[in-house]
């Protein structure tokens, strides 16, 4: 995860081209609108302090920016640090109340294509990364059949929290 200086910033996002993350660790698997949404965290040294969250689309074709206009559009935020946030807070929600699927061990690759560093920690996360994620092997095994949307639950719904499904 190094990079050779910092790339351009745009309304306090930074857009990187593709950067490509591959690990083994703790993912959670959500729907979020229409999506499938997959939160694993990072970080930056080798105290393990997971302060970078990795918030990112389980789609093929997707290259992250959905959730960043679902944050405009339903969490109402204007501004791309407020839009992190709101995406912040929609993972680590769901993390929290253990409400969808926890995947302990995914092997996964992740396809970065924005990352923002928030002005303070936020949900005990100094950097946000978004984008698409692969989830490998026993991870995407695990994942088939097991997250589906809330049911009943209209397309123009403007709540900003994912529902709990039964298990």
């Amino acid at each position: 995860m190094s990079a050779v200086g910092p790339p351009p910033r745009q309304n306090g996002l930074t857009h990187v081209s593709l950067t490509e993350l591959s690990a083994t660790s703790r993912v959670t698997v959500f729907p979020l609108e229409r999506l499938t949404v997959a939160y694993t965290t990072q970080s930056s040294d080798e105290r393990g302090l997971g302060d970078i969250g990795l918030v990112t689309v389980v789609a093929e074709h997707s290259d992250g920016e959905e959730l960043w206009r679902l944050a405009r559009d339903l969490g109402g935020r204007a501004n791309g640090a407020d839009q992190a946030r709101w995406i912040l807070t929609q993972a680590s929600r769901v993390r929290m109340v253990n409400a969808y699927t926890d995947l302990p061990r995914a092997t996964w690759t992740a396809y970065i294509r924005r990352r923002v560093e928030l002005d303070a920690l936020f949900a005990n996360h100094d950097i946000l990364m978004t984008g698409r994620i692969a989830l490998l092997g026993s991870g995407l095994s695990a994942l088939r059949g097991t997250v589906t949307p809330p049911a009943g639950r209209p397309a123009s719904s403007r709540s900003s929290a994912p529902r709990a499904s039964q298990r």
